[in-house]
């Protein structure tokens, strides 16, 4: 009975909080403290304390450098924890709490990378997976988030990095609109392979895929028996890409070079 009595009484405080809490190891820590033990757990790939210490900075001095740091190295925390969405939360706030800071810059180029790391399988990996089931939205926030640094930061030390991330980004974002085109023209989807190119052309000129997407267009015309679009697409294929691999060979009856490709998908 007194036994039973026991637990109940101790189920009770546990119930209404009662009982001493577990002693908080970093009381009484100074910011400074707190912000080299946060320092010392990234270090060592520690981030679930990382995150732990650095919150604490901010909850118990949210005014100061240690403070600003803290928010600053919890964007990258949570990006090495491949937690998108804590991290674009955290460059967010700390730009419109800090946009004049001097490492803002940082935060825009880390906001690229959050998007662009996620979005590697899209920009170049080989996989099963059909590129027309992803969504591309993660490669043009990336792009978007880089051309700001460029655009706000032209002397960053970022900026070179981030130009070079945004032409892989372009390349591949053009390289995405073509393979839909691609798909659509497999299905005879004419009208709507026509609409891809047509946008990777206007969108991401200059990248290499523009070459397969007038290529696009001048099938996709034929098939819809559109002669005068066929040929003015012809016309810039080859004023654009006189050297072109869909130019070579011959169906020995002096066809147009596209009907060499009757099944090039």
């Amino acid at each position: 009975m007194k036994r039973s009595l026991a637990v109940i009484l101790t189920l009770l405080l546990c119930a209404c909080g009662l009982l001493p809490d577990k002693k908080d190891e970093t009381a009484g820590w100074s910011a400074e403290k707190l912000y080299q033990e946060a320092k010392d757990e990234i270090a060592a790939q520690g981030y679930t304390k990382a995150i732990k210490y650095l919150e604490t900075i901010e909850a118990r001095f949210p005014y100061g450098r240690y403070a600003q740091q803290a928010q600053i190295d919890l964007a990258y925390v949570h990006f090495k924890e491949d937690d998108k969405a804590s991290a674009l939360a955290a460059c967010e706030r700390f730009i419109k709490l800090h946009p004049n800071h001097p490492n803002v810059d940082y935060i825009y180029y880390l906001k690229g990378l959050v998007n662009f790391n996620e979005n590697l399988g899209l920009m170049g990996k080989i996989s099963r997976q059909d590129l027309t089931e992803r969504d591309p939205k993660a490669a043009r926030d990336s792009f978007e988030a880089f051309k700001e640094l460029v655009n706000r930061y032209p002397n960053s030390k970022y900026t070179p990095d981030s130009i070079a991330r945004m032409n892989y980004l372009v390349n591949a974002l053009a390289s995405y609109e073509v393979h839909v085109a691609r798909y659509y023209m497999k299905r005879g989807a004419y009208v709507a392979a026509v609409n891809r190119a047509q946008y990777a052309i206007l969108n991401y000129a200059q990248t290499p895929a523009i070459e397969e997407a007038l290529f696009v267009m001048v099938k996709a015309y034929d098939a819809m028996g559109m002669a005068d679009l066929r040929d003015d697409a012809d016309r810039v294929m080859q004023k654009n890409f006189p050297d072109s691999a869909y130019f070579k060979g011959t169906t020995g009856k002096n066809d147009p070079w596209w009907m060499l490709w009757g099944s090039a998908w």
